[in-house]
């Protein structure tokens, strides 16, 4: 087992690593910006490196200095959270060539699920189902419309090599194709350095359901059931809760055997998950991110598994501590995301947290590295907690969780909750009758009553 363990992100996964190596007796490392000198993870760590300034791309992007930062403490291991540098395959495989355990998967998987063509090829392959696309990047207007009249519309364009719903435009008829290509390849390239785009079938309703999966390099793969993401705002998730309130059991074991086996194939080692999107009773494989998610809570609290304890024994050479016989999903978990925005405009707050107070009792969780008395950067995601509760089933949950935010106190910035005690309240909701496209229909009914 790994002695001492370098944390290659900052905010709410960086403490959350560093308790799970408390509980397991490593010892921790916090790299941090100038921004972040301050952190609760600067804190709370065994010790502590600056790696750059304020931007990104001059610390926890910087790949040379966060190995110096390893070098410099003589850590064993790194781990990459999640954003960042965490599906990089070079930082991976530079780790390793440095004589560092990288805690994911192999790079190999990292580059093969990173770019979305070939991650659809390969899953196809190993026995996925996929939503009906093309074989390859699209390379033209004409080939594209091509595709479209063949499928029929609509259609979605989607960059190859992105995520988080940039480079992803919706074409509903033929008229509006070529600007929508055009705009899809420029934000391709201005987000990812990568205009590569390919096209799927658009479906009209689809739910927004994912596996995590687990493997170790003994040749064990398991899933842990399924997390249903679908309330987004623009493809960034708001709403998290397992198990989905639409599957049935033997779809449930279905597709989870199904994530497990490619897995398996595959012979991937670590945390992972496979997305799909649902639409009357069939899946169709979304893509895999090779990381731990922002969600991973809510797969805790139904199955009383550390996850991020797994993974750091996973990447030591251990084998997984479980297997699937020994897997049980116990009541109901939901998660929201808890973001320094208005939660009318969804402009970002950022500034002091003049009062703070996070809920307790039974089945609440509260995972944050913020404080009373923090400053809150302006220059990373504006993600600042996430309030997660678990009940005996969806009911006692969602009761459980608006108790749970009248009790939370954020002063000073404005923040998402609000919003979120909102979706509670929707019929929609409590009847889990929604899918990915439902947030943005409520918010632009809830507009156009505001402004009526």
């Amino acid at each position: 087992m790994f002695k001492k363990v370098l944390i290659a992100n900052r905010g709410e996964i960086a403490l959350r690593i560093i308790r799970a190596c408390r509980e397991m007796g490593i010892e921790s490392v916090a790299v941090h910006s100038t921004a972040d000198a301050s952190s609760m993870a600067v804190r709370l760590a065994d010790e502590s490196v600056c790696i750059g300034p304020a931007s990104s791309k001059d610390s926890y992007l910087n790949i040379h200095s966060i190995l110096s930062a390893a070098t410099l403490t003589g850590a064993d291991a790194i781990h990459p959270g999640y954003g960042f540098l965490s599906e990089n395959a070079q930082f991976a495989t530079m780790v390793e060539e440095h004589g560092f355990t990288f805690i994911g998967p192999k790079p190999e998987h990292i580059t093969t699920m990173g770019d979305k063509v070939t991650a659809k090829k390969t899953v196809k392959e190993l026995g996925l189902p996929v939503v009906p696309g093309s074989d390859g990047a699209i390379e033209s207007v004409e080939e594209g419309q091509k595709f479209a009249d063949e499928v029929g519309y609509p259609v979605l364009i989607k960059a190859a090599s992105g995520g988080g719903g940039k480079g992803m435009k919706v074409v509903h008829k033929a008229e509006e194709f070529s600007e929508a290509f055009s705009t899809a390849r420029s934000e391709a390239k201005a987000n990812f350095g990568d205009d590569t785009v390919y096209m799927e079938k658009f479906l009209l309703k689809p739910r927004h359901i994912e596996i995590q999966i687990f493997g170790d390099e003994h040749g064990n793969a398991i899933h842990l059931g399924e997390r249903d993401c679908s309330i987004q705002r623009r493809h960034q998730k708001l709403v998290e809760e397992a198990p989905s309130p639409v599957l049935t059991e033997k779809e449930r074991d279905q597709i989870g055997t199904l994530a497990a086996d490619v897995v398996k194939k595959m012979g991937y080692r670590g945390a992972g998950t496979i997305e799909f999107l649902y639409e009357d009773g069939n899946f169709y494989f979304m893509e895999m991110n090779t990381r731990i998610q922002v969600e991973h809570p809510v797969t805790e609290m139904i199955t009383g598994i550390d996850l991020i304890a797994e993974q750091i024994r996973v990447a030591s050479g251990e084998p997984l501590t479980v297997n699937k016989d020994k897997i049980r999903l116990r009541g109901h978990a939901i998660e929201v995301r808890i973001n320094a925005e208005d939660p009318d405009t969804f402009m970002p707050s950022p500034g002091k947290i003049t009062q703070f107070h996070t809920p307790g009792g039974l089945g609440v969780r509260f995972d944050s590295a913020v404080y009373g008395g923090y400053t809150i950067p302006p220059y990373y995601d504006s993600m600042i907690g996430k309030l997660i509760v678990h009940g005996r089933n969806r009911e006692e949950a969602i009761r459980r969780l608006r108790r749970a935010i009248t009790e939370t106190v954020i002063e000073g910035i404005k923040t998402t909750l609000p919003l979120h005690y909102w979706i509670l309240e929707q019929d929609d909701f409590l009847t889990g009758n929604y899918n990915i496209h439902w947030m943005e229909r409520k918010l632009e009914e809830r507009n156009k009553e505001n402004n009526a």
